[in-house]
């Protein structure tokens, strides 16, 4: 009864939709946008498992972080991107009551799980860079660890809505579903609160700090060798430019959203368009295209060895860069 009369009230609010949130265009280009970052969000990762899993060298403690990063953005592009561009490209949301509780908690459980991927990829960054003669050693137990922990996490936190605090529903301009931020009633507003703060907030802060950190500790080393040799390493520049790009990427990602709900909670009174709701709804969605592209394939040696692997083992400019270091061919 209740799956029906959802899909009557999606139906019948919804087929004036065209004109009432969104014209038939507006429609076609978010389906548009959405199915190109979903289907460079499938290939991009299932690439970065498939390489991973295939070539022994790139199995280092970092790797499980990445690749577990992978499997959570392949899993918000198929359980997330997909339905959400065709019923974008519907103009309305036809999966039903049972199908807006699926893809909600899938997004909300690979999207947490990544965000705390994230967040484990920085201290790993923070602890080999900031420790590279032992004092403190990240090693596989240790990222295995934060992969579990990742999972455990996000489940922990994506399940309540199911057994009833909190609730998941159709957001934006209704092509898709959520938690409902923007409720007034005591149990959804509790369990955004603590969501906001456990599963945006917490994994934000150890990114930040852990970066920071690293950052400040890379300024020493750059200002002892300026003051040694002169220069600045080349490679000290590379990495602080790498953070920078991973934080404005995390923040260009997830912060509009997390933004958006933290405003819509603390104001009952502020009513956001559901179009302009909608465009931190894409921007969340759209890191399964940017995490891998930043994360895996601006990582000078696993980008040789997937053009070596895209172009069937023939990669002339990874055989020149690496041959006479490595002693490795394709």
């Amino acid at each position: 009864m209740e799956s029906a009369a959802f899909h009557r009230n999606s139906s019948s609010s919804n087929s004036s939709a065209n004109t009432e949130l969104l014209s038939r265009t507006g429609y076609t280009i978010l389906a548009v946008i959405m199915g190109v970052f979903s289907a460079a969000g499938i290939i991009l990762n299932v690439v970065v498992i498939v390489v991973t899993v295939k070539h022994r060298q790139l199995r280092q403690p970092l790797s499980y972080a990445l690749v577990n990063l992978a499997v959570c953005d392949l899993g918000c592009a198929v359980f997330g991107g997909l339905p959400t561009t065709v019923t974008s490209a519907m103009g309305y949301f036809n999966l039903g009551r049972v199908g807006c509780v699926l893809e909600a908690f899938a997004v909300s459980f690979f999207g947490i799980a990544s965000l705390c991927t994230v967040a484990v990829i920085s201290v790993e960054r923070y602890v080999v860079v900031c420790y590279p003669m032992g004092a403190v050693l990240f090693q596989t137990r240790h990222a295995v660890a934060g992969v579990v922990l990742s999972w455990v996490w996000s489940f922990v936190w994506s399940t309540p809505p199911l057994f009833g605090w909190g609730t998941f529903e159709l957001e934006g301009v209704k092509t898709s579903c959520a938690p409902k931020w923007h409720s007034r009633d005591v149990g959804d507003m509790s369990y955004m609160i603590i969501f906001f703060f456990l599963c945006f907030a917490l994994p934000f802060s150890v990114v930040m700090v852990s970066y920071s950190r690293l950052l400040w500790t890379l300024r020493q080393v750059t200002k002892l060798q300026v003051s040694e040799t002169g220069s600045t390493s080349h490679v000290e520049v590379q990495v602080a430019r790498m953070i920078v790009v991973m934080v404005l990427a995390f923040l260009v990602t997830w912060l509009p959203y997390a933004a958006l709900a933290l405003a819509v909670m603390i104001d009952s009174s502020l009513y956001v368009d559901p179009v302009i709701a909608t465009i931190p709804v894409y921007f969340a969605k759209s890191s399964t295209v940017y995490n891998p592209i930043i994360y895996i394939f601006m990582n000078r040696q696993f980008r040789g060895y997937t053009v070596a692997a895209v172009l069937c083992g023939w990669d002339p400019c990874f055989v020149t860069c690496y041959t006479a270091t490595m002693h490795i061919s394709c």
